[in-house]
């Protein structure tokens, strides 16, 4: 009975928090899916958003202002990363992790220091209501309404002319060209867009838990897979609505499995054993079912 009770206590404030997560989910889910080009830059666009706008914030911007900054950073970063794959010919994963390498440095650069406190400083929360900041009914209402703008603008791109040649970029780059598609504006426009939304993730979440640290990001890319595999087991992504809509409720899902699991007595650093064991089973077991289907016709035959 304990460990329901501490689970119920958690729904709220983990469901808060999966919505907060659900911009990184969606960053990883766009060139993940919608492109073919595995992308690790998210990992480190996320404490590139934070780490933007706390300085800023701290230097007296306007939150508003500096969140938008902050995501335009985080659009720097996802194109550098489409750059240095196009330019050099570099493999999408050395790609990310090259850039992602480098924006540890650049948020050290840009805090400062590694880590900064925006506790007595102002924010979009203390901008639009303080409330917000005490409340969790408030925060989950915020957080959904600006997810669901967020998946509302997204499904009006991708059913725009660009959005569809984004995706035929993804489904078939050989093809592309032949229709008049770019490779490179497409490909740095998908990179761009998904880190943005990284670092809008990283900006909000610095302005609500009040400091900014420059190793905030790490892991994040795993419990984003993790996310967004549950989101399609669950949803499917045979339609775009439905792979839209798949990182936000696996977030939702993956989140609530993280407060069982803390309430079942696991410690937090045996989570991140779990959950990339998890995600190895999910998508290892397709290929295992179909290998071991493939011996069985062969013993019959």
């Amino acid at each position: 009975m304990d460990i329901l009770n501490a689970f119920l206590n958690l729904v709220p404030v983990t469901f808060a928090q999966s919505l907060m997560y659900s911009f990184v989910v969606l960053g990883i889910m766009i060139p993940f899916r919608l492109l073919s080009f595995p992308d690790l830059t998210s990992e480190g666009a996320f404490p590139l958003g934070g780490a933007v706008a706390a300085a800023l914030i701290l230097s007296g911007w306007n939150p508003f202002l500096a969140t938008a900054v902050a995501v335009v950073a985080g659009m720097l970063a996802g194109a550098a990363t489409a750059l240095i794959h196009l330019q050099f010919r570099l493999n999408s994963l050395l790609a990310g992790i090259l850039v992602f390498t480098a924006l540890y440095s650049v948020n050290m650069r840009v805090m400062g220091r590694s880590n900064v406190a925006l506790f007595s400083s102002d924010s979009v929360f203390l901008q639009i209501s303080p409330d917000i900041l005490g409340s969790v009914t408030l925060q989950i209402a915020f957080f959904a309404v600006l997810v669901v703008a967020v998946l509302v603008g997204l499904r009006w791109y991708l059913a725009t002319e660009s959005g569809a040649a984004l995706r035929v970029v993804g489904i078939n780059p050989d093809l592309a060209p032949s229709l008049g598609i770019s490779l490179w504006t497409f490909t740095l426009i998908g990179l761009g867009l998904a880190n943005g939304l990284s670092a809008l993730g990283g900006a909000l979440v610095v302005q609500l838990q009040g400091f900014a640290d420059v190793g905030m990001g790490t892991g994040l890319l795993i419990n984003g897979l993790a996310s967004l595999v549950i989101g399609e087991t669950v949803l499917g992504r045979h339609t775009i609505t439905r792979q839209l809509l798949a990182p936000v409720v696996g977030a939702a899902i993956y989140y609530q499995f993280v407060s069982l699991g803390l309430s079942l007595g696991l410690q937090p650093s045996d989570l991140k054993l779990v959950t990339a064991v998890f995600v190895l089973l999910t998508l290892g077991l397709p290929a295992l079912r179909k290998s071991t289907g493939i011996g069985r016709e062969k013993m019959r035959a």
